[in-house]
């Protein structure tokens, strides 16, 4: 026990000391960087991951693409296939060189009538701020005769008061003093009255153009119109044989078919193909047979409410007899299809809605 007392004085501290601030405040930051390192980690896995699923979906369709390829080159290496593999891709020429006429022609008459729609629009905005302009100039002058009036008045008022000096105007100073207060009250209401006139002025002069509303139900109805005669001319011209019912046939598949008969009557359907891509290129008189036409549809067509710009298909149904007049028609003439309903040359893409 006497040597332990003889130890009492030797003090052992067995408490840790804190780290200082800044050690802790690097700590945190640490802890922070590393759960941003892990969730920046765990984006670029879920990114990995999904770009490998792309990839796979990528090589499927490059093999399927493959295998198409490869199909195609053995019917074309033999005879008795190649010839409707032939006339199969060129029917899909056909309906794509139709359907591309007919984006064109919807394209030329949308950017004329925007054109025309933009034009008038910015004529009735100029004929608006006209008026408008008129209007705030005549309060602007109103304004600033009324401020001059009023500061004449009050410059006349004092001028009265400043000749009278006398004692004996005493009382007349008085009143022109109460007469003074007034008129420098209206001249002030004058100048408030001048400075909203002029801040209206200069913003009505810094109001940007109304943003162009784009084409009207009118204006597209009337395009949509035109571009159904358009599909219907361009039938019309095809109508001596079924080459636009083998077209639409043809381009709804996807693989090649072997219904176009032995080797000579593909030959003869390939004239016939290539006469009908002539055809339907010839711009001679195209623009009265589609004028004609869009005045028949405007009597004709329907629309299910005032805001749909594409008629209902069973209101465009073609006339009886209306096949090719241009030429006498035989007996093979093929009567005119309702190119709405049968969405002929995929039109329903090309009408703007």
């Amino acid at each position: 026990m006497k040597a332990l007392r003889q130890l009492g004085f030797l003090k052992l501290n067995f408490r840790q000391e804190s780290p200082p601030p800044e050690e802790e405040g690097r700590v945190l930051a640490l802890f922070r960087n590393r759960a941003e390192l892990k969730k920046a980690y765990g984006e670029l896995q879920d990114e990995i991951f999904r770009l490998k699923d792309r990839i796979k979906q990528q090589e499927g369709a490059t093999q399927r693409v493959q295998e198409m390829l490869d199909a195609l080159e053995t019917r074309l290496g033999r005879p008795d296939t190649g010839y409707p593999a032939l006339v199969f891709y060129q029917l899909r020429g056909l309906w794509q060189c139709a359907r591309e006429l007919l984006e064109q022609f919807v394209a030329d008459l949308a950017r004329q009538q925007e054109d025309r729609a933009r034009r008038q629009h910015l004529a009735e905005h100029n004929r608006r701020q006209f008026g408008r302009r008129q209007a705030a100039e005549k309060e602007l002058r109103a304004a600033e005769l009324r401020a001059a009036q009023e500061a004449n008045h009050v410059a006349e008022l004092e001028g009265a008061r400043a000749r009278l000096q006398r004692f004996w105007h005493y009382f007349k100073r008085r009143a022109l003093e109460q007469r003074i207060a007034a008129a420098v009250t209206g001249a002030v209401t004058a100048n408030s009255a001048l400075t909203e006139a002029r801040s209206a002025a200069a913003a009505l002069e810094q109001e940007p153009l109304p943003e162009f509303p784009g084409l009207s139900v009118e204006a597209r109805r009337a395009i949509n119109l035109a571009a159904i005669a358009y599909a219907e001319v361009l039938c019309q011209r095809l109508a001596r044989t079924d080459i636009v019912a083998l077209a639409r046939e043809a381009s709804g598949r996807r693989e090649v078919t072997d219904e176009y008969g032995t080797p000579q009557e593909c030959g003869v359907l390939m004239r016939d193909i290539a006469q009908a891509l002539s055809l339907i290129q010839v711009r001679g008189n195209m623009a009265q047979e589609i004028t004609q036409r869009v005045e028949r549809l405007k009597q004709i067509a329907r629309y299910r409410s005032t805001t749909d710009t594409c008629p209902v298909a069973e209101s465009t149904s073609v006339t009886e007899g209306d096949v090719l007049t241009a030429e006498p028609v035989g007996a093979t003439a093929v009567r005119l299809p309702n190119v709405v309903a049968a969405d002929i040359f995929d039109l329903f893409r090309v009408l703007l809605r």
